[in-house]
Parts: C-alpha cells; structure tokens; sequence
C-alpha cells in the first residue's frame, strides 16, 4: 500500500504527479497555494484577480509538470508561473491601469478588529505605494520582501542578471521611500500626539 501524499517528500510527490498522480500534484499544490497566492495579490492588490492567478498558475504548472527538474527548487518554478500569470492577466484586464491604483480597496481581505485601523491603513498605503511601481521592479521587491528568495533566486526565477536584480530592488526601495516617507510621517506625528 502507498503511502498518503501528505506524508511523502515534496522530491516523491513531484515524481508521482509527473507520472499523472493527481492526488500527489494536489498535495503539492495545497502545501503551496499560500504562497502562490500571496505573490499573485503582492504583485497585483486585487483579492479575485490573485485567486484567478493562482488558479492559472496550478493549471499551467500541472500541464507543464513534465519540464519541471524535481533537483530544482518547486517554489520557485511556481513564483516564476505566478508571476507570468499575473502579468498576462494585468495586461489582458486594463481595470488595473497605474493611474486607478489610488482609486483601489487594497485593505486586507480579512479585515480584524477596529483597533488594528492604523495598521490597516498604513498597509493599504504601502500595498498602494508597491501598486505603483513599474511592473519588473514590483515582481522583483515582492520577491525579495514578502517571500525572501535570494538575489540569485530570483535572477533564475525571472531569467535576467543578477546586475538587473539589484538594480531594479534599489530602484523599488529609493522609490517606495520617497512615495512612503512623507505619507508616513503623518501616522507617526499622530500616534506620538
């Protein structure tokens, strides 16, 4: 008798749903769908548009599971989907122009309670700031910041330099410090009031 898929290695499960195992390409994809996710709505702000990407994203990894290398990171050729889907998707749906990103709900999906306003607030701030970066720079700061992959993972995930990894996460942190300081400032003359 096999073993559960909850108890194989992620190395086995990869192998089996490479041989058609269902049941093993769905445990792979419940122990990433958290992730997946997290990058879609990082890059994109919109709660449906995230799910829709991450739904991509599992469908297009099941159909191309046969060019994955099991001896390579899974998450990271899961990131690398994610972003390609959210990508096609902002440019198939032009609700998402730079210029409507100050006009979004960006506050949590999960909204808690009154006392966490401030908190909220900020993070709407900061996810609209993120919003407003130019599209390379945002995947590579979210890449970096929310998820914590490496410089050199995320030059492979996204097929460019190194060079161009550091430059464009600059980029996006001299940005986001001078859209974010003044703004922020704000929250802090109030709560020190």
């Amino acid at each position: 008798m096999a073993a559960p898929p909850s108890t194989l290695h992620e190395t086995e499960l990869v192998i089996l749903a490479q041989r058609g195992d269902r049941n093993a390409f769905g445990e792979l994809a419940q122990r990433h769908a958290r992730g997946v996710l997290g990058v879609a709505y990082r890059l994109c702000g919109e709660s449906q548009l995230a799910e829709d990407a991450a739904q991509e994203t599992f469908l297009r990894a099941w159909l191309n599971l046969s060019s994955f290398h099991p001896q390579t990171s899974l998450r990271n050729w899961l990131y690398r989907i994610a972003v390609n889907a959210v990508t096609d998707m902002l440019r198939k749906d032009r609700r998402l122009a730079p210029e409507d990103v100050t006009e979004m709900d960006l506050t949590d999906p999960h909204p808690g309670p009154e006392s966490r306003v401030t908190r909220d607030e900020r993070s709407a701030l900061v996810t609209r700031a993120v919003l407003s970066l130019p599209e390379a720079s945002r995947a590579v700061l979210v890449l970096k910041e929310y998820e914590g992959l490496s410089y050199q993972e995320i030059a492979n995930l996204l097929d460019i330099p190194l060079g161009t990894v550091m430059s464009r996460l600059n980029y996006a942190r001299k940005r986001l410090k001078e859209i974010l300081q003044p703004q922020l400032s704000v929250y802090a003359e109030v709560e020190n009031a």
